[in-house]
């Protein structure tokens, strides 16, 4: 079916394969842990052949054609395809679209001064077009790798390297590039990967006296990869990792006058920093009125919704959102900076800052979704009624995120409430990216312990399994319905409806204090005169003929 990646049942998982189970022989023994949770898309971080040594988290890809040699092959990842598929799970694997290694068989002929693949990349004589973009361009690590061009001495050229000096930026204006990527997706495709993550995608294309980032010729190539795959691997879906600003973010999905057929699939980068914005201040009216603003996206495209990701938190808070409540845009930025790495007085998480930017004052944050969300700050101190809170915090996350739009995924380690892994400090190769915070290694012995009733690994594993089989039988979130969110007088309460055509809708009530919100039934938009009944619900919540009683960081979804 067309729509298959938009069933409610479909629920992500996102991992290193390495770090999850050493290879992908070993996800391959581990599947029932998944099944266990309810998954159904199961997403391996960066698999294809990386450069040896620093190599970006696996994204500064030495060969499309070959899987890092230390994971397997690509025969063991076709069996792993194979092994997905009977379980009714599909695989998504990385296409890293905007660079390559520098010793990509590409960019090395370019060096040797083969005239067609210096063309694959984007290289200048002298400073004088480097110096003119750079006017307006963003630095992406400006602690680790300022600038975004670096001089090649062997080829005497200046290279576009956006990221970092060992990643050149293709020329996504020559057509045989185009055509190249095209054959790796179509490649990756006949492996039986269902889902291709484009990463970097907002960055494919250079325009002076801009940012260079989402250029509508970038949404032009787009649709042109979706149509081609359309006829030569039709089930094929094309995720965006496009983390851009909200106004931004809805074209990758087709959104636009006209209507477009992009990628299927996008992430809901903006209803993340929401969620943790409006934990750290205790209320909804930012995060209300910010996805209140947001277009709707065509039927046939969905979000993805996340808590947490392999990467940093970069508070995507528009001035005009921060305005719109009477906050400053930058203040706020600042305050969450502040809280989610500790320095914020009475602050709950234990985060630390990513590269920040001295000039600008600019940083975003690193740290698991348990750490962010208290666990480990509690669980130092001993304090029983805070780790209660922490837990109930890190529910209340994902209850939102399953219920918001399409696909969730759950990023590894979080069923199981890990907290950071601060070994990256003692590895050289990790010790200056504070992202390897809350890249922690897969301890099957603390899994075991989802099965002791009382641990906080029984508690978050039972809960994404709950709300996993809750969202499996509601119509209503398949991935092609209508988000709307609703303002409410209690300003701590998200509220959402969600309706998929002809179904009656899905109400979704989250409360973002550390304080019990009493709803009455007139505050509320959800009753038309027929009884509704929970679906799922945390603890604590009740409904009734008075309304809806929300304990701290409580939730509750109703359908009629």
């Amino acid at each position: 079916m067309p729509d298959w990646f938009q069933q409610p049942g479909m629920v992500g998982y996102v991992c290193y394969a390495d770090r999850f189970a050493g290879d992908l022989r070993g996800v391959a023994g581990h599947l029932d842990y998944l099944a266990e949770l309810g998954v159904t898309y199961l997403h391996l971080m960066p698999l294809l052949r990386p450069r040896e040594g620093e190599n970006d988290g696996g994204y500064a890809v030495q060969s499309y054609e070959e899987i890092d040699p230390a994971l397997g092959t690509m025969d063991d990842l076709e069996a792993l395809a194979a092994a997905l598929r009977p379980r009714g799970m599909s695989l998504c694997v990385d296409v890293v679209m905007n660079h390559t290694a520098r010793e990509h068989e590409w960019a090395q002929r370019a060096l040797a001064g083969d005239a067609t693949y210096l063309e694959f990349y984007l290289t200048f004589p002298d400073r004088e077009a480097p110096d003119a973009y750079e006017r307006t361009l963003r630095e992406v690590f400006p602690d680790f790798a300022p600038g975004s061009f670096t001089f090649v001495p062997e080829a005497g050229r200046w290279v576009w390297t956006t990221f970092n000096e060992f990643q050149w930026d293709l020329n996504h204006a020559n057509p045989e590039v185009f055509c190249a990527l095209f054959g790796i997706m179509g490649r990756l495709a006949n492996r039986g990967v269902e889902v291709l993550r484009l990463d970097a995608a907002p960055f494919i294309w250079k325009r002076l006296g801009t940012d260079c980032e989402n250029q509508p010729e970038v949404h032009d190539l787009l649709v042109a990869y979706r149509a081609l795959l359309a006829v030569a691997a039709p089930a094929t879906v094309l995720k965006a990792e496009a983390i851009v600003a909200p106004d931004h973010l809805v074209a990758y999905v087709g959104a636009g006058d006209p209507e477009r057929v992009e990628c299927g699939l996008a992430y809901h980068n903006q209803l993340m920093v929401m969620l943790w914005s409006s934990l750290a201040t205790g209320e909804a009216r930012l995060m209300t009125g910010a996805l209140a603003r947001m277009g709707e996206i065509p039927v046939h495209s969905s979000w993805v919704t996340y808590v947490r990701c392999h990467d940093d938190i970069g508070w995507a808070v528009t001035d005009e959102d921060a305005i719109a409540v009477g906050w400053g845009g930058a203040a706020h930025r600042q305050f969450l900076n502040d809280f989610y790495s500790g320095a914020f007085p009475g602050s709950f998480a234990r985060g630390e800052l990513f590269q920040r930017n001295e000039e600008t004052g600019d940083a975003r944050i690193s740290g698991t979704a348990a750490s962010l969300a208290g666990v480990e700050a509690a669980m130092a101190a001993g304090d029983l009624g805070a780790l209660e809170l922490a837990l109930a915090r890190l529910e209340l996350l994902h209850a939102v995120a399953f219920a918001f739009g399409g696909p969730p995924l759950v990023y590894m380690g979080d069923e199981l409430a890990l907290r950071n892994d601060r070994s990256y400090l003692a590895d050289p190769a990790h010790r200056d990216d504070s992202r390897w915070l809350h890249r922690p290694r897969m301890d099957w012995s603390v899994a075991e312990r989802r099965r002791v009733p009382g641990t906080v690994e029984a508690r978050m594993f039972t809960a994404l399994q709950r709300l996993a089989a809750a969202r499996a039988e509601l119509p209503q979130l398949h991935g092609g319905g209508r988000t709307t969110v609703v303002a409410l007088p209690a300003d701590a309460v998200l509220c959402v409806r969600r309706k998929h055509r002809r179904q009656l809708p899905l109400w979704v009530l989250a409360n973002c204090s550390a304080h019990e919100v009493a709803l009455a039934r007139s505050d509320l938009p959800v009753w038309d005169g027929r009884p509704h009944r929970v679906a799922v619900a945390s603890d604590g919540a009740l409904l009734d003929g008075a309304g809806v009683l929300l304990p701290a960081y409580g939730y509750v979804w109703l359908t009629v």
